[in-house]
């Protein structure tokens, strides 16, 4: 499949799913932004109609302070074929004050933890997922570290010979010696 061919398959899924932004080729790779309620149908078509056999990565950005507030977290679906070596990215923007999206395990299984990843990091909801549970953190654990309005938090931490680190939240502007380890230590 040439990257001409790819482009052509996008104009079909567009003729099908009007609402699919016009795809956008960036180094590359070509790229597709998609509404959110809108992903299953079309990546379900560009699995069954195209040559996408595997979903080869689905991960979240946080846009923190993005205007306008409905595109504060951005969603990358990459599609990828084995048969013809191509990549097809799916871009979903999602809403800061309810981020939403259909799950995509229906379509493909493996999007289970990587849809569980996002909810525990981010905060983003995906309806319709078997079991939408933290991955990472403790279940008890209040907040989504990934997003950038999350207080960075942490622990001190002591070393052998007097040596610490600090917590983010309480680290300040330590001088350095030009060797860029606080002042008085070279190693």
């Amino acid at each position: 499949m040439t990257p001409d061919d790819l482009l052509a398959l996008c104009a079909r899924a567009r003729d099908l799913h009007p609402d699919l932004d016009e795809p956008v080729v960036e180094l590359g790779e070509v790229s597709m932004e998609c509404p959110a309620e809108r992903l299953p149908d079309v990546v379900r078509w560009l699995k069954d109609e195209g040559p996408f056999e595997m979903l080869a990565d689905f991960s979240a950005i946080d846009w923190y302070r993005n205007e306008p507030p409905e595109r504060r977290f951005l969603l990358s679906a990459q599609l990828a074929s084995i048969s013809h070596p191509q990549r097809l990215r799916l871009r979903v923007w999602l809403p800061e004050d309810d981020p939403r999206c259909p799950s995509l395990v229906p379509v493909w299984p493996g999007a289970n933890f990587l849809e569980r990843e996002m909810w525990d990091m981010f905060g983003i909801v995906f309806d319709g997922h078997p079991k939408l549970a933290r991955i990472h953190l403790p279940d008890d654990w209040e907040g989504h570290p990934q997003r950038k309005d999350e207080p960075l938090g942490g622990i001190d931490v002591r070393y052998q010979h007097g040596q610490a680190v600090t917590s983010p939240d309480l680290r300040g502007n330590r001088a350095t010696s030009a060797s860029g380890y606080p002042a008085g230590r070279t190693q």
